[in-house]
């Protein structure tokens, strides 16, 4: 089962345990609504490292990126749920519209996006590139989204 903490805490979390040889892959988004595209992304991350770390975007940050009706759930749900999962060891959060702030303090080994993005596209690209953070781009379940999910709940 995984745990919240703070930025403070992965940083020495991540720079610990890579001094010992282990490996990170990280991650980001809002993960609203979980749903079966959302767990196997997250399994996919997990299986390219020793830990898997969620940077997760706070309420904040989730009003910025989709707008005032989001999100569904509240930063604290959404993280207790993200925990839940066996594949996820640490869930952070972040203010910010992009985690590029996060990411540049916790640098993991890998750093995964969905494959709708490309390493040009690629919001976090400097980051990435200058703390030499390997990126791997992974396929959606097609049609499994939170849009979709909630589209069909306001379609009754």
């Amino acid at each position: 089962m995984g745990k919240l903490v703070s930025q403070e805490e992965i940083v020495n979390i991540v720079r610990s345990a890579q001094a010992e040889g282990k490996t990170f892959a990280a991650t980001n988004g809002c993960f609203d609504i979980l749903h079966v595209g959302h767990v196997r992304y997250l399994q996919k991350t997990k299986s390219l490292a020793d830990y898997c770390v969620v940077m997760l975007n706070s309420d904040r940050s989730v009003k910025l990126i989709k707008g005032e009706d989001r999100p569904i759930n509240n930063q604290d749900d959404r993280a207790e749920i993200l925990n839940a999962l066996s594949c996820v060891d640490y869930v952070v959060l972040f203010e910010e519209r992009s985690p590029a702030k996060l990411l540049e303090k916790i640098k993991p080994d890998i750093y995964t996006k969905g494959a709708d993005y490309t390493l040009e596209t690629l919001p976090e690209r400097d980051v990435v590139i200058r703390n030499g953070i390997k990126v791997e781009f992974i396929e959606f379940v097609q049609g499994k989204s939170t849009t979709n999910v909630i589209n069909k709940c306001l379609d009754k």
